[in-house]
C-alpha cells in the first residue's frame, strides 16, 4: 500500500523546488531557540529583501533533488542547522544577505540546562538592588555579593567559562543583572551563489578593517605617484602646486625679481635694512627710519605677550602712518625706502 502524502508537504516541496530552480542566492539559517514572536519580527523586517521559508530537512532534500542541484551542496548548507530555514534573494549577493542576517542577532535569558556560548564576566561594583535576600541569592549561584553603602555590590569580577552549564537559579540572577548570554537570531550556516558555496566564516568580512586598508593603500599609491612624478588627473594638481612652490623658493634664493617674488624680496630687504639700522647710533638715522624701528620693536613686544589693547595698537599704527606721510626723504632713509 502506497502511503498517502499530505497536501501541505507537496505544496512545500513545490515551493522549495521553484526557489531552488531560480537564479539568485540560496542560503540556510538556523533558527533553533528563536521564540516565535522574535521570529515573526525578524521575518517582517527582512521580507522586502529576501524570502524566508521554514521546512523540514527531508522536504528540503527532496526539493533540492527535483531542482537538479548537486546533493553535496545541500548537505553542506544543512550542516550545523538544527532547525533549518531557507533564505532566498535575487536582489542581494551572499555578503549582503549575511550582513542583514547578522543584524538579527540578539541575546535572551538563559534557561536551565543551557551552556554559556561564550565567556561571560560579571564585573565587580555596585548594582541597582537595595539590601535584602537577593544578597544570599547571588552568593548561592557563585556570584559573591555584599551590602555596600546601601546597595548590593558584587565583591569581585566573576567569570563563567564557555561551555559551563547554566542552572535555573543562575539564569534568573543573570537576567536580573541584565545579562542575556544566549544568542539568538537568523544565524546563517552557508550560502550558494552562482554555483559557489560560501561558509558563514567566508562571508564574515571586517568591513572597517577593509575600508582602512583601502584608505591606506590609496594614500600610499598617491604619495608614490607624486614622488616619481607620475602625471594623472589625480596627481597633476598636486605636482603643479609642488613645482610652483619649489620654483618660487629657487627664485627667491637667487634674487630673481618678478611679479611673484617682488613683494617677498622687498619685505626681506626691508627686514635686513631695519636689522642693520638697529645696530647704528640713533643720530645716524632720520625720523622715518627711527619711526620704522620703533614700530618693529613695539610689534615684537606685543605679539608674544598678547596683552596690548587692540584699539591702542590701531591708534599707534595710525600715528605712524601720519609720521611717514609727513617725513621727508634723506639720509639712510633713501637707501631703505
Amino acid at each position: 500500500m502506497i502511503p498517502k502524502v499530505s497536501g501541505w508537504k507537496k505544496d512545500s516541496v513545490s515551493e522549495l523546488t521553484e526557489i531552488f530552480s531560480s537564479d539568485g542566492v540560496v542560503a540556510v539559517v538556523d533558527v533553533s531557540g528563536v521564540p516565535a514572536s522574535n521570529m515573526i519580527d525578524m521575518r517582517n523586517t527582512l521580507r522586502e529583501r529576501m524570502s524566508i521559508t521554514m521546512a523540514k530537512k527531508t522536504l528540503v532534500r527532496i526539493a533540492w533533488s527535483e531542482a537538479g542541484r548537486p546533493k553535496d551542496d545541500i548537505e553542506a548548507l544543512l550542516e550545523g542547522a538544527h532547525q533549518p530555514c531557507i533564505v532566498y534573494s535575487d536582489s542581494m549577493n551572499a555578503f549582503e544577505i549575511f550582513g542583514e542576517l547578522e543584524k538579527t542577532r540578539q541575546g535572551r535569558p538563559a534557561k536551565a540546562g543551557e551552556s554559556f556560548p561564550n565567556e561571560v564576566t560579571i564585573p565587580a561594583g555596585p548594582t541597582e538592588f537595595g539590601p535584602g535576600p537577593i544578597v544570599g541569592e547571588f552568593n548561592a549561584v557563585g556570584i559573591p555579593a555584599k551590602i555596600d553603602k546601601g546597595k548590593v555590590a558584587i565583591q569581585k569580577d566573576t567569570t563563567f567559562s564557555e561551555g559551563d552549564e547554566i542552572s535555573a537559579d543562575l539564569g534568573i540572577m543573570l537576567a536580573k543583572l541584565g545579562i542575556n548570554p544566549i544568542e539568538i537570531g537568523l544565524i546563517l550556516t552557508g550560502a550558494i551563489e552562482g554555483g559557489h558555496f560560501f561558509q558563514s566564516s567566508d562571508l564574515d568580512l571586517d568591513t572597517d578593517g577593509l575600508r582602512n586598508d583601502i584608505v591606506s593603500a590609496t594614500s600610499g599609491a598617491f604619495n608614490l605617484a607624486c614622488n616619481v612624478r607620475w602625471f594623472s588627473s589625480t596627481t597633476t594638481p598636486t605636482l603643479i602646486s609642488k613645482a610652483s612652490s619649489e620654483a618660487l623658493s629657487v627664485a627667491l634664493e637667487a634674487g630673481v625679481v618678478n611679479d611673484a617674488t617682488a613683494a617677498t624680496i622687498l619685505l626681506q630687504a626691508q627686514s635686513r635694512a631695519l636689522s642693520l639700522a638697529g645696530q647704528l647710533d640713533s643720530s645716524a638715522l632720520d625720523e622715518e627710519l627711527q619711526a620704522a624701528l620703533g614700530a618693529a620693536s613695539q610689534s615684537a613686544e606685543v605679539a608674544p605677550s598678547e596683552a596690548a589693547d587692540t584699539e591702542d595698537a590701531d591708534e599707534a599704527g595710525a600715528e605712524e602712518e601720519e609720521e611717514e606721510e609727513d617725513a621727508g626723504f634723506g639720509g639712510l632713509g633713501d637707501l631703505f625706502g
